[in-house]
């Protein structure tokens, strides 16, 4: 028997090969990382860890002899170049190592500048691994200036550490606003207000034509409008595209990352997906969703499948970010928002997103109270009345009677 495989070491991989243990699974099951560390969270490396709050060792998802202690044979460090679907055997550099069922969890790959626009340059660093963490982290010394590009959560959240750790810092957005794919502008400007009285330099419609360097280093930045500014180091936050490569040269479907079906299985009847590589069907269409969240149901979802649940993939999709002091939590996907309602109080704030009448999602600031009775509402299929969500005498609690 060959057992199961899971290549991607990450929150979905781990997720899913613990739910595999829980649920009775005994036969021989392997995890395989390209990176050299156990499975580890993501969110607190551009946060407390830079920060220097947080031991590398709390990072870790669980203690490595967790995986001896429950038979999973973790191969770190390995980095999978080929899978046969039709022998059902992959490749770990000239070891075939052969599997019953695959699972492929190999998360994302940030966006990278092209060399043509100083991407290559020393300096330059894009925020996902725990080493691009380590390898920037000298960097943050007080009084240096850093450019984000990119004003998406990513480049919003290294503005906040940048700033708390002292340094000068500008941010650019190539759109019309911050946040413009995934917000409302009533939450752009929320932030943009935040950033702006922390210091933080921020530049909308303003694109990035290229990065200058000296002697192989970057030193400043041209922008699309010909202006140019000094910079000592620069962190690229400009979104992520599923790690496919595999799957791809596998012959697996793709449509928005590895496609499967509403129990995770791709096309390939021995092959399955979870986390941010992969798109499941949701009203008709093939959708992604990257968040931590996502990366632990979808897995162990997987995991239940895998095993003969037949179970479909239908999550209530949920997201947060810290900046500062603020903690962001949202609910709910806003895609085809038409209406956005406020709701204010002392020292909260929440978004609530209608279409047609309809309750979306809402994002929350600093009001954990409108995040979990928005949440509730959703997952019980239950649209509030505006009036009273932007009515802050209305106890949201009788939103749910």
């Amino acid at each position: 028997m060959s057992g199961i495989v899971v290549v991607g070491a990450g929150q979905a991989g781990a997720s899913l090969v613990a739910k595999l243990r829980a649920l009775g699974y005994t036969g021989p099951l392997t995890l395989i990382g390209d990176e050299g560390v156990p499975p580890y969270q993501r969110p607190p490396l551009s946060k407390k860890y830079l920060l220097g709050e947080l031991p590398k060792e709390r990072l870790f998802l669980r203690p490595e002899s967790f995986y001896a202690e429950q038979g999973i044979t973790l191969r770190l460090g390995e980095a999978v170049t080929g899978i046969d679907t039709g022998s059902r055997h992959l490749m770990l550099g000239a070891e075939a190592l052969a599997y019953d069922q695959l699972a492929l969890t190999t998360g994302a790959e940030p966006r990278r500048l092209p060399k043509a626009v100083g991407g290559g340059l020393e300096g330059v660093y894009s925020v996902r691994r725990l080493a691009d963490i380590d390898a920037m982290a000298p960097e943050f010394v007080p009084g240096r200036r850093v450019l984000i590009v990119g004003g998406g959560y990513i480049g919003l959240e290294a503005a906040a550490v940048a700033r708390l750790r002292g340094l000068e810092v500008t941010l650019i957005e190539a759109a019309p606003r911050i946040l413009q794919r995934v917000a409302a502008p009533e939450t752009a400007d929320y932030m943009r207000d935040l950033h702006g009285a922390k210091g933080v330099h921020i530049l909308e419609s303003c694109g990035l034509k290229r990065l200058l360097g000296s002697n192989g280093r970057v030193n400043a930045a041209l922008l699309a409008d010909g202006d140019q500014i000094e910079v000592d180091f620069v962190l690229v936050g400009i979104g992520v595209t599923p790690a496919t490569a595999l799957a791809e040269a596998a012959g697996l479907r793709l449509e928005n990352g590895i496609a499967t079906d509403a129990l995770g299985r791709s096309s390939d009847p021995h092959v399955w997906a979870a986390g941010d590589c992969a798109s499941f069907p949701r009203a008709g269409a093939q959708i992604r969703l990257e968040s931590v969240q996502n990366a632990i149901d979808q897995a162990e979802c997987v995991a239940e499948n895998m095993l003969g649940a037949g179970r479909p993939y239908a999550p209530l999709p949920w997201f947060w970010s810290d900046q500062y002091d603020l903690k962001l939590q949202i609910a709910g996907l806003n895609t085809g928002y038409d209406r956005v309602v406020i709701r204010q109080s002392v020292g909260a704030r929440s978004h609530w997103y209608y279409a047609r009448g309809r309750f979306l999602a809402v994002d929350a600031m600093n009001d954990p109270r409108a995040f979990m009775l928005g949440k509730r509402l959703l997952e019980g299929g239950r649209t509030p009345d505006p009036a009273l969500v932007a009515d802050p005498a209305c106890d949201l609690k009788t939103l749910l009677a």
